[in-house]
Parts: structure tokens; C-alpha cells; sequence
């Protein structure tokens, strides 16, 4: 959520950064301010009664000191009592009301952040390895996997329908494979502690990151009267692990990643993507979050980047990192960068990670503060998230990348130690 003394404040800039991510942000702007002129004048009308209502005991006590009748200064306290609860409730309900609107406004983009409309206008930073050139017609995912025996659509359709898929054997080892080797690297040599959290989470949680109450129709809700939502991404339980807390800035910057499947209704897609398992209901991937200060928060995301490409290099899998122009942003992130993985059925790159600062964003929404010493006053963390990678995509790139013209998989020498030494998956 942005700051309401920021938007109060700098209403101009807040309109030109909204605009600047494709948004006509003029009828929230307008409703935020008009309560935030109602709540301004009302404070000090609440202060001032409640003032006076502390100073009527010392009169009415005075009073009945002086054997004076206090039957007028108690019923003028009585009615400042009413006065005060009604405004209270009036005053509780433009908070609740301006809270609501802010709660709809994305995050401002970082002033380094380069304008523009949409995917088209981002703008690539680095590649990484050369893309293989084949001396055979390379097949897609789609159909290397069925003719392996390791992907099977028809089979997940008759269990769950459209947009899910079963791996098997050799296919389900290598995925399994890329989830050990990822967590292994990002715990052994990036310093993320890892953790197992829940794989549903309540409303709060899904406020606090930012998925509610505006993207509602891309999860899956648990049925009934439970507050329960399935996870659409490890960030969401990750970051919540210190929602109301102020931490100590000294244990600054904390670091986490997980794996966990992935559930997404895919409601914004429109259809894009259907065939194979590049955008699925259910996936699997392993998620890097961070909470640090401000002052290092940019710095944690060049590293953030840098530990989701890794995996990559690890792999020698081709790909190019880009950064998000404004109107491509996601709805929390500040600034973000995509690292895109080389898929030959596409002959082009394909988002694998998606690597995002949210600033206060989501430490404000979720109430998740530091004291910079240990001691001192509490300020917002800075809270940050990123892919490191999504499995599915990358299973679908070593396939596509690693084919042999006789239709089998050389596996990466980095997973060979994860399959038992298995240097290929063979029909």
C-alpha cells in the first residue's frame, strides 16, 4: 500500500507515476482525497470533545466540592460522550473507506525505471551463453515429453481438466532433481534459509503481499467457511512469516526461499500459452524472498537477480535479463527484472523468473518494521521476491534445449548427481 501522508502530500507525482503504469488513477485520487479532507477536519473536532470530556471530571468534582448542583455539567458530559462515540464511528469509517481506495492503487515506480506502454518497451541489461544452433528440425516440449513417456496431458484432463499435466519416471525425477539443486544452491552458497511453509494461506496474508482484495479471481478459494486460499506463490507465505512484527535491523537482511506448488486460476491470461506446461493451474517453483532496509533494498535485488540467473549458468542454458518499463510492472513491484530463459520452439526467450523490489509496498500493507540499531523508531523493511525458477519452465528448457536428433535429453552435468549419475533420459 502506498503512504497516505505521501499521497496526501504529493498528490501530483502520485497521479504522474500512476500514469506513467497505464493507469487513469484521477477517480481514486479524487475519492482518497476528499476523505482525507473529511478525516483532517474531524481529528482535531474528535481531540478537542475528548479534551474536554477529561476535563469534566475535574469540574464535576470541583463542583460537588463546592456542594454545587452537577446535575448540568453531568448531562453535558453524558451528550459529549455520545458526540464523541458517533464521530468515532463516522471518523473509523472514512479511515476504512480511504484505506480500501489505497488498498486498489499499485506501487509508484522507481524514478530509474524507464517509462513505457508495455513487454515491448522493456529494456534488455545482459545475456548469458549463445543459443544452440540445431543440426535437426528440434521439436517442442509438447511433443518431446509424450514420446519419452515422461509428460502425459490426456491423462492429467481426464483427472483435473484442461491446463494440468502429469510427469512420470524420468520426468518426475528431473523435476524433482531441479528442486534439490536449486534449494542446494540458494541455502549452501547464497546464504537463504529454507523453509516449508503452509501451501494454503488466510486473507491477511493475501492482503499483506498484495494479491487481495484486487487479483481475487486469479486464486482458487477453499470451499465453505474456511479463510483459506491455496498458495499462487511462495512469496505470499514467505514474506507474511514476520506480518506485525518490528524487527531488528542489525539481523538485516533476512533471507528465505522455498519450494512449493503454485496455484493460479490464470484468470488474466486469456488463453495465451495453452499448449504444453508453460502456464499451468499447478506448478512448482522455488521462490527467493528478502526483508532488508531501504538503504540496501536496491542493492539486495541486483543480488536477488544475480542468484536467480545463477541457476541458469549452473544449467548452461541460454538467457537474457530485462527490465520492466513501467507499464509492464507488476502490481507491488517498485522495480523489477525478468530473467528470460532461450526456448527454441518459440526461437526466442520466455519469462523464467521475475525478480521484484516492493519497497514498503507490502511491509506497510502487512505492518512488518525494523528498528535500524536494534533500538530507535520503527520503520517499514523493504521487502523483496524473485523466482529462483520456476520448475516447470525450466524443465521445459532443458528438454527443448538439451534434445538429441534421436529424441533423447542430455541431462546438465550440474543435475547428473541428483539422478544418480543418469547423463540422459531415452525413450
Amino acid at each position: 500500500m502506498l503512504d497516505p501522508a505521501y499521497v496526501r502530500d504529493n498528490v501530483e507525482a502520485v497521479r504522474a507515476g500512476l500514469r506513467n503504469r497505464g493507469m487513469d488513477p484521477d477517480k481514486t485520487l479524487e475519492e482518497i482525497t476528499t476523505l482525507e479532507t473529511a478525516r483532517r477536519r474531524m481529528i482535531p473536532e474528535v481531540e478537542s470533545l475528548k479534551r474536554q470530556q477529561n476535563t469534566s471530571g475535574d469540574e464535576i468534582a470541583r463542583a460537588k466540592r463546592q456542594g454545587q448542583d452537577t446535575t448540568h455539567v453531568m448531562e453535558a458530559s453524558k451528550q459529549r460522550a455520545q458526540q464523541i462515540k458517533q464521530l468515532g464511528i463516522q471518523l473509523d469509517g472514512i479511515e476504512y473507506q480511504r484505506t480500501q481506495a489505497l488498498l486498489t492503487l499499485p506501487n509508484l515506480p522507481h524514478a530509474s525505471v524507464p517509462v513505457g506502454a508495455t513487454e515491448a518497451e522493456n529494456v534488455e541489461v545482459r545475456r548469458h551463453g549463445t543459443p544452440r544452433v540445431f543440426d535437426f528440425e528440434p521439436k517442442p516440449h509438447w511433443d518431446l515429453g509424450p514420446a519419452l513417456g515422461i509428460i502425459d496431458f490426456e491423462l492429467a484432463t481426464k483427472i483435473a481438466g484442461a491446463r494440468f499435466s502429469i510427469l512420470s519416471g524420468a520426468g518426475a525425477r528431473l523435476s524433482r532433481a531441479l528442486i534439490n539443486f536449486m534449494l542446494d544452491l540458494h541455502t549452501r552458497e547464497h546464504a537463504y534459509r529454507e523453509i516449508e511453509p503452509p501451501f494454503m494461506v488466510n486473507s491477511s496474508a493475501l492482503i499483506g503481499t498484495g494479491q487481495l482484495p484486487k487479483f481475487e479471481q486469479d486464486l482458487f478459494k477453499i470451499a465453505g467457511e474456511w479463510d483459506l486460499y491455496m498458495v499462487p506463490t511462495a512469496e505470499v507465505p514467505l514474506t507474511n512469516i514476520h506480518r506485525g512484527e518490528i524487527l531488528d535491523g542489525r539481523d538485516l537482511p533476512i533471507r528465505f526461499t522455498a519450494y512449493t506448488p503454485c496455484f493460479r486460476s490464470e484468470a488474466g491470461s486469456y488463453g495465451k500459452d495453452v499448449r504444453g506446461i508453460y502456464r499451468q493451474h499447478q506448478f512448482d517453483k522455488v521462490e527467493l524472498v528478502k526483508l532488508t532496509t531501504p538503504e540496501q533494498s536496491y542493492a539486495e535485488l541486483e543480488s536477488l537477480t544475480a542468484n536467480a540467473e545463477e541457476v541458469l549458468k549452473r544449467l548452461d542454458l541460454p538467457f537474457r535479463t530485462v527490465e520492466h518499463c513501467t507499464g509492464d510492472l507488476s502490481y507491488a513491484a517498485a522495480k523489477s527484472y525478468d530473467v528470460e530463459v532461450w526456448l527454441p520452439n518459440r526461437n526466442g526467450y520466455a519469462e523464467i523468473s521475475s525478480c521484484s523490489n516492493t519497497e514498503a509496498f507490502q511491509a506497510r500493507r502487512a505492518n512488518i518494521k525494523f528498528r535500524p540499531a536494534g533500538t530507535g523508531k520503527a520503520e517499514f523493511v523493504h521487502t523483496l521476491n524473485g523466482s529462483g525458477l520456476a520448475v516447470g519452465r525450466t524443465l521445459i528448457a532443458i528438454l527443448e534445449n538439451c534434445q538429441q536428433e534421436d529424441g533423447s535429453i542430455a541431462i546438465p552435468a550440474a543435475l547428473q548427481p541428483y539422478m544418480d549419475g543418469r547423463t540422459s533420459i531415452q525413450r
